[in-house]
Order: C-alpha cells, then sequence, then structure tokens
C-alpha cells in the first residue's frame, strides 16, 4: 500500500462516524458515462446540449425527444456495483459508515447493500404518474417506446431532479445533518462543480476530510488527505 491508501486506512479505521459523498465518478468504473470528463456526455454531438434536454422545460417542451435520450443515455440497467459501492457498502454494516450521499441517480449503492443513501438527485429506479401517482420501475420507462404511459392514460415520470427543478428539502437537510455531525467525511469521484449539492460539504466542522478523485476540487485545500485516483481502484485496495 502507498503511503496515502495507509492514511486512509487508519482515519477509516479509527473512525465509526463516517460519511460519504460521492459523484458521478463513483459510477463510472461500473461503465456508466459521467457528464463532464473528456468521453463524458457534454462533450458528445446532440441535436441539443444535454443540459437543456434534461431541463424541465425542455421535458415540457419536447416531451418525446427528451425520453428519447433519457432511455439512450440516462438509463443503465445492466450496470453493476463496483469496488467502491461494496467498500461503503462494507462499511455501513461493520458500522463506521452512517450514510452514503451521492449525486447519481442510478441506485448502484443500494443495489451493493448500502442502506442509508440519500440520493440528491432522486433515482431512475422510481417513476410515477403524474395524473394518479402509481409507481413504476425503471422497466416502464426503458421497455417503453414514445412517451412512457400509464395505465390511467396519464405520463410515466421518472424521480430525477432535472435541472430548473428543486431538490428534495428534507433529502438535504438531512444530508446537510450528516455531514456537519461526521467525524471523518469522504468526498469521492466528484469534482464538486454542481450546485447546490456541492455546496453541502462545506457544512463539514471536522478536521478529517479525505478527497478522493482524478481532478482537483475546490476543497483540495481544507483536506487532511488528497488522493488523485478513481475511487474504486483507491476503495478497493483497503
Amino acid at each position: 500500500m502507498t503511503d496515502a491508501i495507509l492514511q486512509l486506512k487508519k482515519l477509516v479505521d479509527e473512525s465509526d462516524n463516517i460519511v460519504f459523498f460521492g459523484g458521478a465518478g463513483v459510477s463510472t468504473e461500473s461503465g456508466i458515462k459521467d457528464f463532464r470528463s473528456v468521453d463524458g456526455l457534454y462533450r458528445q454531438k446532440f441535436k441539443y446540449p444535454p443540459e437543456t434536454i434534461l431541463s424541465h422545460s425542455f421535458y415540457e417542451s419536447h416531451t418525446e425527444e427528451f425520453y428519447e435520450f433519457y432511455r439512450t443515455k440516462m438509463l443503465a440497467p445492466d450496470a453493476q456495483p463496483n469496488a467502491a459501492h461494496k467498500k461503503l457498502a462494507q462499511w455501513e454494516r461493520e458500522g463506521k459508515l452512517k450514510a452514503v450521499i451521492t449525486q447519481n441517480i442510478d441506485g448502484l449503492h443500494q443495489k451493493a447493500g448500502s442502506r442509508e443513501v440519500l440520493e440528491l438527485h432522486g433515482s431512475v429506479l422510481r417513476n410515477h404518474c403524474l395524473r394518479c401517482g402509481k409507481f413504476y420501475g425503471v422497466e416502464a420507462v426503458a421497455e417503453s417506446t414514445g412517451i412512457p404511459r400509464c395505465t390511467c392514460g396519464g405520463i410515466i415520470k421518472p424521480d430525477v431532479v432535472l435541472y430548473e427543478e428543486s431538490l428534495d428539502e428534507q433529502v438535504m437537510e438531512k444530508a446537510l445533518d450528516y455531514i456537519a455531525g461526521a467525524d471523518v467525511l469522504i468526498i469521492g469521484g466528484t469534482s464538486l462543480v454542481v450546485y447546490p449539492a456541492a455546496g453541502l460539504v462545506r457544512y463539514y466542522r471536522g478536521n478529517k476530510l479525505v478527497v478522493i478523485n482524478r481532478d482537483a476540487t475546490g476543497m483540495d485545500s481544507a483536506a487532511r488527505l488528497c488522493i488523485s485516483a478513481p475511487i474504486g481502484q483507491v476503495l478497493g485496495q483497503l
């Protein structure tokens, strides 16, 4: 193990109040594209920019085109948890990790066995009819064509937070409480550029901040330990 990995191991071994805050980089090792990297969605050519397609106003005005993009680019039903997801779930079972706070919508943390997962941007696994409120799994959208419809005729909408939509206040408050009360805060797989979610980490009051990310983040200077590497590769060594 490198010195950095040994330092991380020591911090983890000595704590029973760890909180993890993660982003798209946690799932890229599971084959899910992120948005901002060299081969991410924002670098690909589409009829409209992805951030436009994934906005509430585009959803309202170009509903069928939204679902065409969503089905092909936002759903990855065959993706499996990687070493990062599995290690975090293990720490929770061992009573070391209190919560996973994620910006991801893929449900891979739960698939790995994590129970206390706060999904800031919702989940592709939850879908509801806008007319009657009936719940649908991801298959209802993934296996549909055109605009997915409920048995009542209403549109089935994913429970994901689109651009121009507000984050769930209860989820945000709970995440803030976990971060503020954490002994060790591990930030992984995120460059901390998506707000308001990224602003939550600034409520951390401790002195054991760990940042694990391929690129620099705005919290590097405040961290006790920075590791520039893929999160799964790092946690897989512990």
